[in-house]
């Protein structure tokens, strides 16, 4: 019952701070994106699947960056081993989402990061990398 127990919460906590690591990276991004929008203003908005591409790239770019600074996984793999890989994208897909939701109602512009599908789509590419590579 007690190796259970130590097993959910190795879960928990691999579930916690994998959702940190990418909510950091998310939150980088966010401002470059920021700085970004202010000096490049597209004519039109890009195609939504597109924009998804290139925020799952960048997000897998930034898992691999992660990886040079964290090269280990950072809890030992469990029973639960990658359930991060879903449940950290979608808290930070809706971190990401309430704080655009939150910038809306205050009149401040929001940027794609700030919405579920792109924040998920950097988050579970990020995670992915991770899982996949993290020795």
């Amino acid at each position: 019952m007690d190796e259970l127990l130590i097993q959910i919460l190795l879960a928990l906590a691999e579930f916690f701070f994998e959702a940190l690591l990418e909510l950091g990276g998310e939150a980088l991004l966010d401002v470059l994106s920021r700085v970004a929008a202010d000096v490049f203003k597209p004519a039109e908005p890009p195609h939504p699947v597109f924009s998804g591409l290139v925020w799952g790239f960048l997000g897998a770019v930034v898992g691999a960056t992660s990886l040079a600074i964290f090269p280990h996984p950072l809890f030992h793999p469990s029973k639960f081993h990658g359930i991060s890989l879903i449940l950290s994208p979608i808290a930070v897909g809706t971190a990401m989402s309430a704080l655009g939701a939150m910038l809306r109602k205050r009149g401040k512009q929001v940027v794609q990061i700030e919405s579920f599908p792109y924040a998920f789509a950097f988050a579970f590419a990020m995670a992915l990398v991770r899982f996949g590579w993290a020795s």
